[in-house]
């Protein structure tokens, strides 16, 4: 591991942050540091700084300047790196779509649950495949049936309405392989299914980071309404920056809001915790 910045010897950071480039520059103090993982490297650097009076390490999900498609991100090496420096609870804004008509642009939904519909992405650890060390990890099957940590929604909801924001409090992401936006009919499908909104890249981040035993708490932003929620000539990008850009400072706001009252690492009680509990991983974690 190495660092650029302050001269910082190790590292810590007891709290990740996954999201766009408009996030680490609400940090105070920052140190850029490089992470070396045995699945590669992560999207960027690790950048540390102080925050809501917690120790925060903030990765760009796409890399700078937005260059990593989202079924190009390495989740394995983004989730490893911040485990490396302490991070113990994570959380992880990201822009969506709405499913349905009342999760119009602007809405804050923290999600309870999760559909795959990714077609390609590694997704676990345990995959029984050597590593470049040499260990080999066993297979493991880690419960994944409440895929969000409950304490972590909790202090992003109270963060939220806090600042005059009221969150939709649970809901479905659907995560679909992208880089291209949904079809109609795809559209139409997920919202006949029942879920609530559909992003690109909350999967794997929230399963590998229950593999490792870290909290993982989604933060959705809608910046549209899906192509089969409504008419015209369906979700631009351009239009989803733009609806991004109005809410980041809010979003940021609660973001700051939510670290603070997150509990302390050595407090955390969840079954997040205890995700591998019975059996053994075959390789050691960082």
């Amino acid at each position: 591991m190495s660092t650029r910045g302050a001269d910082v010897t190790k590292p810590y950071a007891d709290i990740g942050v996954i999201g766009g480039s408009g996030f680490y520059s609400f940090l105070e103090e920052v140190t850029e540091v490089s992470v070396d993982t045995p699945y590669g490297a992560p999207s960027d650097s690790l950048f540390l700084g102080e925050l809501a009076g917690r120790r925060v390490a903030f990765l760009p999900r796409h890399g700078r300047g937005h260059k990593v498609p989202p079924h190009r991100i390495n989740y394995r090496a983004n989730l490893w790196a911040l485990r490396s420096v302490g991070v113990r609870q994570v959380l992880g804004p990201c822009a969506v779509g709405g499913l349905r008509p009342e999760h119009g642009p602007g809405t804050l939904l923290v999600p309870d649950q999760l559909v795959d519909r990714t077609k390609a992405r590694a997704q676990t650890f345990f995959d029984g495949e050597p590593l470049p060390d040499g260990t080999t990890p066993n297979v493991v099957h880690v419960s994944f049936a409440d895929p969000y940590c409950a304490d972590g929604r909790r202090a992003v909801l109270k963060a939220a309405r806090g600042r005059g924001w009221e969150p939709v409090d649970g809901g479905t992401m659907v995560v679909v392989e992208g880089p291209r936006f949904s079809t109609r009919a795809e559209s139409r499908m997920h919202s006949a299914a029942g879920w609530s909104v559909v992003g690109m890249t909350g999967h794997p981040e929230a399963v590998l980071a229950r593999e490792l035993e870290l909290c993982y708490t989604s933060m959705a932003l809608v910046t549209d309404l899906d192509a089969g929620t409504e008419t015209g000539e369906g979700v631009s990008h351009t239009e989803v920056l733009r609806v991004f850009g109005e809410n980041v400072g809010r979003l940021r706001t609660v973001l700051s809001d939510a670290i603070g009252a997150l509990p302390a690492t050595m407090d955390r009680d969840c079954p997040c915790t205890r995700a591998l509990d019975g059996w053994e991983p075959g390789i050691r974690l960082p």
